[in-house]
């Protein structure tokens, strides 16, 4: 199995003055998901290189059984360091897509012509694509094969309102997931505020936040299997 990891290049919390970035439960704990399982494993971002961490999520509060295995480990660090730039990362070498949140995507991955040419590749060959709390935003300007938004008609779920407002940003980031997500024609649900929900729709996998990550990309790979087995 080959599955692409696309993380943000954005570092800049809107005018707030504040770093933000790609959140690390949600990029480590699929890493780990995925290459336990002997999976391929390329990561990507629009810049390439070293994708910018939310600070917030290496804070202690924020650490996991994940995030503490990729502290210790200098062969992940080292990938993570090296992305290569998404205009490069070819969608027909992959068998799957996972992009991680943080706020980061609402910035730069939402409107980069890149990525949707990228997840549409994948839409059309009817592969895998998972996203998780904010990154179901990079849907935003995506489109199926007819031309109508990717999300139209799919269940899906991302990070909620509610959880925004907690976080205090409502009125910093520069659109709500779960609002535009159902502004799109998504069936939008959720779970709890900050626990695990996973949605899947045919070959579309979303997560509602960092809780979800590991959910999300467990569902991947059953997907992949299913596949790979007929």
């Amino acid at each position: 199995m080959k599955i692409l990891m696309v993380l943000t290049s954005h570092d800049q919390l809107g005018d707030t003055g504040k770093k933000t970035g790609f959140w690390l439960e949600e990029f480590a704990a699929p890493y780990y998901a995925f290459v336990d399982v002997n999976a391929t494993v390329t990561l990507a971002s629009p810049k390439g290189g070293q994708p910018p961490l939310d600070p917030k999520s290496d804070e202690e509060e924020a650490q996991t059984d994940a995030t503490r295995r990729f502290a210790s480990d200098a062969k992940a660090q080292a990938a993570l360091a090296n992305t290569v730039p998404l205009a490069e990362a070819d969608p027909y070498a992959f068998d799957a897509v996972f992009y991680p949140g943080g706020h980061g995507p609402l910035w730069d991955l939402a409107e980069n012509a890149d990525s949707k040419t990228l997840i549409e590749a994948f839409y059309a060959a009817n592969k895998p694509i998972a996203a998780v709390c904010h990154a179901p935003g990079v849907f935003k300007n995506v489109n199926a094969p007819d031309g109508e938004p990717v999300v139209k008609g799919k269940k899906v779920t991302g990070f909620t309102n509610s959880e925004e407002e907690a976080v205090g940003l409502t009125q910093v980031v520069p659109f709500l997931v779960e609002d535009m997500l159902k502004a799109k024609g998504g069936e939008y649900s959720k779970g709890a505020d900050w626990g695990s929900y996973v949605v899947e729709d045919g070959h579309l996998i979303t997560g509602q936040n960092p809780a979800s990550s590991e959910a999300a990309a467990i569902a991947l790979l059953k997907r992949l299997k299913q596949e790979q087995t007929g």
